[in-house]
């Protein structure tokens, strides 16, 4: 049987090479003991929706043109989040492009609610289910957002519009375009580096949600092999 294929794409260097520490790689191949039946690449993909999808689909459509296509698409990083504890980690029910769409005298109105396309993917609920357990996860949707919360009246207006919300980020909805065009499930892991609100920089903890990231990606990985497997 082939070996499945993970693709993990984060945002930048830091967060990639945060996943290859928890993966106790040196080159996004594993070598540990719980991972060694699953090749997995690491990809710092760039900033945002527009980098996040170019990047994971021109990493899919390599593979799949080479016969080595990828099993999985994961999304993973640091995030703001929405009351989570701060180094804790997230699991995203639903990957939702929370500021594609138009400002209207009525408010927000989504790509969707005007009838020109999706806003949302959600990753299978079993896998997620899954996932979290073994990652210690909490589960919600996670915005993808082209311009970070800085104001608390924001972060109101965006867990008002998602109920449940966990977690904001950047690159979760491109990760999953690509995902979907590819046929290929996905999931986005984050953890918490920050509340969503006023920009707090003193009460930011960057290095610690770095390691919470590599942990959950090394809980992560095992759970995918088993099934697809």
């Amino acid at each position: 049987m082939r070996r499945p294929r993970i693709l993990i794409v984060t945002a930048v260097a830091a967060e990639r090479d945060a996943v290859l520490a928890g993966l106790d790689t040196s080159d996004g191949r594993d070598t540990s003991d719980a991972t060694a039946d699953v090749d997995v690449d690491v990809l710092a993909a760039g900033v945002g929706p527009a980098a996040a999808a170019a990047g994971a689909a021109t990493a899919l459509a390599t593979a799949a043109a080479h016969g080595e296509p990828f099993a999985f698409a994961v999304s993973a990083g640091i995030a703001g989040g929405f009351g989570q504890p701060l180094a804790g980690t997230v699991l995203a029910s639903s990957i939702v492009a929370a500021d594609l769409g138009a400002t209207t005298p009525d408010g927000f109105a989504s790509v969707t609610e005007l009838g020109f396309g999706v806003t949302e993917h959600r990753p299978p609920p079993g896998l997620v289910r899954a996932v979290a357990e073994a990652a210690g996860a909490a589960i919600g949707p996670v915005l993808t957002v082209s311009t970070v919360t800085g104001t608390a009246e924001r972060a109101r207006e965006l867990a008002a519009r998602h109920p449940g919300a966990v977690a904001e980020a950047m690159e979760g909805f491109g990760v999953a375009e690509a995902a979907a065009a590819h046929g290929v499930p996905v999931l986005e892991l984050r953890t918490v580096s920050n509340a969503v609100g006023p920009r707090d920089r003193a009460a930011w903890r960057i290095p610690d949600a770095l390691t919470a990231l590599g942990t959950g990606c090394a809980a992560t990985v095992p759970v995918l092999r088993a099934w697809r497997a």
